[in-house]
């Protein structure tokens, strides 16, 4: 037998033989190129110098811990501690990510599991598997893009568009659509060889050189707008362009700026028509009321549902992305001559049906006319992320999926350079540019827009809750006629009226509103019913402002309309405060100084009634009115939260406001005892109606509309 000393010798070195058979197996696999890659992207967010190629290499990262978690945990082949050791490997790089995450917060968005998947993105994730030695299955070598064919069975076509296409069974083709294309790509392909789309989404992070993405626009001369509406220079230079020939636009003006009455107008500059908006639900009664003041000669119709109610022989068609899929067949085959995309943004992942339906209606259009008008409208700004640009552009006709289109690819030919050439940064960005993006801030068009202004965003209330509103105003206007006629057959005087009797319809209105003052079937009830309605629209329109012009402030009148706010922005993953009139002080200064000084706080969510003074919140400059105020003097408190000495760019309020129901009639009301209110403070007898004042003008305008169907104007 050996001496023990001689044994422990022995014993020491196969330990040591272990270890560093350890450590080389540690550094197999996977994992160690995975906790390197994480180690870069974590000293790139250090350093300042993040890339798009750091988004995506942190994107794989968390992608495949994902991965090679799940695989470690279903691998009973290895022993307990050995599938533990790996578990806490993965653990230290899933750590590594969320401090570097925590740092750099844009990259949170990216550790989700419905996050998008960029086609850079999958190619870096095979990479690393490959040299990893792990064997990739070979359907995902594959480039080819996901054409799972929209299903069948939701498709519909409405009747009045068969009417249209009975009585136009003949589309004529646009032949130059092919010469053009055949003209553009007679040009000589220097730069065939190459692959051109990920230069090209660099230039844009490269060559920016701080200067500003925006195509010269020509001046606009005396373009004038439809009577009584004032069209600014900024929106007055896009009509022009396009005017002059320009058909292609990514429009990415700030909210607030007048993207959508550019689009409209375009259209008739160009007269493009008919023409395709495809825009978020939320948006797409304003789109309709829009088309009514810009363009009042061209009729417009909105799809809903299959369709059912729309006029199939309109100019403008308008559609949101969520029923797209039902109507894309008769769409493509309609011959649009333009289309625009509200929201574009909404494309950007492109395996997503709603992507796959709009490149395809682009296709179909671009194929059968030579130039249409395509416009691309997000306030997104465009260095957000690049890459969420790539379906965008395929939209617009710039791009192909694997390559540029054919009128950009002879630009970059025409520079004479390849993406070897340092210049060719600077020079590939420009020629994107010219293709037609545009992006204006409100600080760069102060002149143009008022410093403070009101948009009224209508919005349509579908639904159980939408119809129970509707059905209970019809039943107010039915038991308001009838307490009229009852007092018509009641009366003794013998005096009688020709039309509506004004004086008497306005008894009736105050009799039923003392009556129910004190039960749940009054105007303020139903207002909140309406106001718990157009939460989520509202909501939802506040986290697309917050996405795309930074800090929101948003105002509602009642809790569970604040609720319902907070609980939409907390689902998207929106950092938000909340100013309610049952916090303490200290609760309150917290939440308004994390809205004014932490950047990941961008909606602060305010009661009308406990935020409307006292505060100055004018690190925002948009506002979001979820509800309406019962008084101008209300609803002007709120707004000056943000419109405040100090503030540097005009400030917009969006007036979300229920289409179809009392919301309007209180709106325009408001905006009555406005001027009323304006014309007292300038030395007027007049008196400044109260809320109650303005419950009774509600009942009265409800009584008076229900009335007109029995006594018709004879001047109308």
């Amino acid at each position: 037998m050996a001496p023990r000393s001689q044994r422990r010798s022995g014993s020491t070195r196969t330990q040591s033989r272990n270890r560093r058979g350890s450590r080389a197996r540690d550094q197999e696999g996977i994992i160690p190129q995975l906790a390197r890659a994480a180690r870069e992207v974590e000293h790139a967010v250090q350093r300042g110098t993040m890339t798009r190629q750091s988004h995506v290499r942190f994107q794989v990262v968390a992608l495949l811990v994902r991965e090679e978690r799940a695989r470690v945990k279903a691998d009973e082949s290895s022993s307990e501690s050995y599938r533990s050791e790996q578990l806490q490997r993965l653990d230290g790089i899933a750590i590594i990510l969320a401090k570097t995450a925590t740092r750099e917060p844009s990259l949170f968005e990216l550790l989700g599991e419905d996050a998008v998947v960029s086609d850079a993105a999958k190619a870096m994730r095979l990479e690393m598997l490959e040299a990893a030695g792990i064997e990739v299955p070979a359907e995902e070598e594959s480039d080819e893009p996901e054409t799972a064919p929209v299903a069948e069975q939701r498709r519909v076509v409405p009747r009045s568009v068969i009417s249209r296409q009975l009585a136009n069974p003949f589309l004529p083709q646009d032949f130059t659509a092919a010469e053009r294309q055949a003209a553009l790509q007679s040009t000589p392909r220097r730069l065939a060889t190459w692959e051109l789309i990920g230069p090209l989404l660099t230039s844009f992070e490269r060559a920016a050189g701080g200067a500003v993405a925006s195509m010269a626009l020509p001046d606009p001369g005396s373009l004038r707008a439809p009577a009584d509406l004032q069209l600014m220079r900024h929106q007055a230079e896009v009509v022009a362009a396009a005017a002059a020939g320009h058909r292609t636009f990514l429009l990415a003006d700030e909210p607030g700026l007048g993207k959508t009455a550019q689009a409209l107008l375009a259209a008739q500059a160009a007269d493009a028509y008919p023409l395709l908006a495809v825009v978020p639900n939320v948006v797409k009664a304003n789109w309709a009321h829009e088309a009514e003041l810009w363009t009042p000669q061209r009729a417009a119709t909105v799809v809903h549902g299959d369709g059912e109610t729309i006029d199939g022989f309109a100019d403008i068609m308008i559609v949101n992305y969520d029923i797209l899929d039902r109507h894309v067949g008769w769409l493509g085959d309609l011959g649009f001559r333009s289309m625009v995309i509200d929201e574009a943004h909404f494309i950007k992942n492109k395996s997503s049906q709603r992507s796959r339906n709009v490149l395809a209606l682009s296709e179909r259009i671009r194929a059968r006319i030579a130039r249409p008008l395509l416009m691309a409208l997000t306030g997104t700004p465009l260095i957000n992320d690049i890459e969420d640009f790539r379906a965008i552009w395929e939209f617009l006709g710039w791009i192909k999926p694997n390559s540029p289109g054919a009128e950009l690819m002879h630009k970059l030919e025409e520079n004479g350079l390849t993406p070897a050439d340092p210049g060719f940064y600077p020079s590939a960005r420009a020629a994107v540019i010219d293709m037609g993006i545009v992006r204006r801030r409100k600080v760069d068009v102060a002149a143009d827009i008022p410093a403070r202004r009101i948009a009224d965003l209508p919005v349509e209330l579908d639904g159980a809750l939408g119809r129970s509103i509707r059905d209970a105003e019809r039943e107010l206007s039915r038991r308001l006629v009838s307490r009229y006629d009852s007092a018509l057959a009641a009366r003794t005087s013998g005096v009688t009226v020709e039309g509506i009797d004004h004086e008497l319809v306005r008894r009736v209105a105050g009799w039923e509103r003392d009556d129910t003052a004190s039960t749940d079937e009054n105007v303020f009830a139903m207002m909140r019913r309406i106001g718990q309605a157009k939460a989520g629209l509202a909501a939802d329109y506040a986290a697309q402002l917050a996405r795309s012009v930074g800090k929101v402030v948003f105002f509602a009148r009642h809790v569970d309309v604040m609720d319902i706010a907070e609980a939409t922005f907390a689902e998207r993953g929106i950092g938000y405060a909340s100013i309610r009139g049952d916090q303490t002080p200290k609760a309150r200064q917290k939440n308004i100084e994390s809205f004014l000084e932490d950047p990941d706080t961008s909606i602060v969510v305010c009661s009308l009634l406990a935020a409307g003074v006292g505060l100055n919140l004018q690190v925002a400059s948009n506002v979001v009115l979820a509800e309406l105020s019962w008084t101008d003097a209300e609803q002007t408190q709120a707004i000056d939260r943000v419109h405040r000495i100090g503030q540097d760019e005009p400030v917009t309020a969006w007036r979300i406001i229920a289409s179809q129901t009392i919301d309007t009639k209180i709106a325009e009301l408001i905006d009555s005892k406005a001027g009323l209110a304006a014309r007292a403070l300038d030395g007027s007898d007049e008196e400044v109606s109260s809320s109650a004042d303005l419950q009774l003008e509600a009942l009265v305008a409800l009584l008076t509309d229900a009335l007109s169907e029995r006594y018709p104007d004879p001047a109308a």
